[in-house]
């Protein structure tokens, strides 16, 4: 009998369903936190198309039963059920929630490995100049929206509302996926700008929009031993991937 079934999901429909709980993490995840450079370069493969790897998840209702938390920065009712767990994709999960879907920052890294909290935007202007600039139109700004310079002294870039965004030509990445009211002030607003947004639109936005994620789904009949399997070789492959240590998480001890 097959166990798991495999398929494409819009992008949009499965953060959908981590906001909603529809999926969930099991306890026995560990949290992770993606660098900065790596949510960029998250960002960039999706607005240029490129594959970004499959999402492993196992159906809830099994025998495989275990306590569950929903993704880091989500808040959902108590006691909502997931239909489906995370046993692979993660920190791509995560990362997209919160920079796709949250209005609040995204927690990441900086490069001296030190938490930080950034608001994630498109340069308009940059990303109308072709896809091999799209990494350079991309801005992190920090918690009030403000990109500061030499040493913190000089406001390099201000985006604490939505006016200064319109004046600035920067749109926030929290609304990527449904762009409605944005699209609206900025067309009342600075209506000789908007047709070179629709262009924007037409070669960012929709890219996120129609992106498809390969989900890889095991179903509820799946064994406890055959889940831990599945999830320890995607935990040694992360492991590697950031240069730490592999270790065993407490589901198969």
């Amino acid at each position: 009998m097959t166990t798991f079934d495999s398929t494409k999901t819009e992008l949009g429909k499965l953060l959908e369903e981590v906001v909603e709980g529809k999926i969930q993490l099991p306890d026995f995840q560990r949290g992770w936190v993606w660098d900065d450079e790596h949510i960029r370069s998250l960002l960039v493969s999706i607005a240029r198309s490129f594959p970004i790897g499959a999402v492993m998840l196992l159906e809830s209702g099994g025998d495989a039963r275990f306590q569950v938390r929903p993704v880091e920065g989500v808040t959902l009712a108590k006691n909502t059920k997931p239909e489906r767990l995370i046993l692979d994709g993660q920190q791509r999960l995560t990362s997209l929630t919160q920079v796709l879907k949250l209005v609040e920052p995204v927690t990441t890294r900086d490069e001296k490995k030190r938490e930080i909290k950034r608001h994630y935007y498109f340069s308009i202007e940059k990303g109308l100049a072709g896809p091999t600039t799209l990494e350079d139109a991309i801005v992190a700004v920090s918690e009030d929206r403000i990109l500061r310079a030499n040493f913190g002294r000089d406001i390099a870039l201000d985006l604490s509302t939505v006016d200064k965004e319109y004046q600035s030509f920067h749109f926030p990445c929290d609304q990527i996926l449904n762009s409605d009211v944005w699209e609206e002030g900025l067309n009342a607003a600075y209506p000789d700008r908007f047709s070179q947004y629709m262009q924007f639109r037409r070669l960012v936005l929709n890219a996120f929009r129609s992106y498809l994620v390969p989900v890889i789904e095991l179903k509820k009949e799946t064994s406890k031993e055959a889940v831990c399997l599945v999830f320890e070789k995607g935990e040694h492959r992360r492991r590697a991937a950031f240069g730490v240590r592999a270790g065993h998480g407490h589901l198969c001890r």
